[in-house]
């Protein structure tokens, strides 16, 4: 019997027109994902100056924002490819990527206006805007408000934090900027069966859930999702994630 992974999440209604444009007010959108957790919280510019959006986006600032670029220039990455940096923050690799890569070259987007704030206030600090990031504020994974196509694309700890049929818009739309042989990296919390519901208790404290934020899912999943779109998954597993996201490939057929 073929699993339906349909059933394990809301089924989205397809999106108006208002839905899909990209927010550029600074202020939330009540058609985006920010009611499914806390992360819609908008920080203030004292919490800013204040540095505060590091530990709001997870802490361990210095630590995983290295770990990203040295994974991806493992993979390839070289200053002339086009990045496209999904639930970029506040810039905590973005930062490592900006400065790597060749001025023009990294985009990044984000839900929350005031990480996206944060993340100009970074950029300032560190003497790196003048690179030309390009950031935007959307939560309907409007890659194609960006104009251009991508050579990489990652997601760092956002499938952790997303109901599956939200990974599910966010597979479908990212598929139509990669260009073919493009690779999208994703991390994720991996459970050790399909209906694993229990909850999981990953390092530094942290636990997982099968049905709320933050979530785990069984690799089953991806190859689900990945069925009918020009895209093929491999888990890559771990990946030195100090709190053990695993790693997901998505090659663009």
């Amino acid at each position: 019997m073929r699993l339906d992974w349909k059933c394990f999440g809301r089924r989205q209604q397809s999106a108006t027109a208002s839905e899909e444009r990209t927010s550029v007010s600074g202020e939330p959108d009540p058609n985006t994902m920010l009611t499914m957790n806390n992360y819609g919280r908008q920080l203030s510019d004292d919490e800013i100056r204040q540095k505060a959006h590091r530990s709001f986006v997870g802490g361990l600032w210095d630590d995983i924002g290295a770990l990203q670029l040295e994974f991806l220039k493992k993979q390839g990455l070289t200053p002339s490819h086009k990045l496209l940096d999904v639930g970029c923050g506040a810039l905590r690799g973005g930062l490592h990527f900006v400065r790597y890569l060749d001025p023009g070259n990294y985009y990044g987007i984000d839900v929350n206006a005031s990480l996206i704030r944060a993340a100009w206030f970074e950029l300032e600090e560190a003497r790196l805007a003048t690179r030309a990031p390009r950031l935007i504020v959307d939560g309907r994974f409007a890659f194609d408000t960006l104009g251009t196509m991508f050579d990489f694309a990652l997601a760092q700890s956002l499938f952790t934090h997303l109901p599956l049929n939200s990974i599910d818009r966010c597979l479908t739309k990212i598929a139509d900027v990669l260009v073919p042989g493009s690779r999208l990296f994703a991390t994720y919390f991996e459970a050790p069966a399909i209906h694993h519901i229990a909850d999981m208790e990953q390092p530094l404290g942290f636990v997982t859930h099968g049905d709320s934020d933050p979530y785990h899912y069984h690799y089953s999943a991806f190859e689900w999702l990945v069925r009918e779109l020009p895209l093929r998954v491999r888990n890559i597993g771990a990946w030195g994630h100090p709190r053990n996201q695993h790693m997901l490939e998505f090659t663009r057929c």
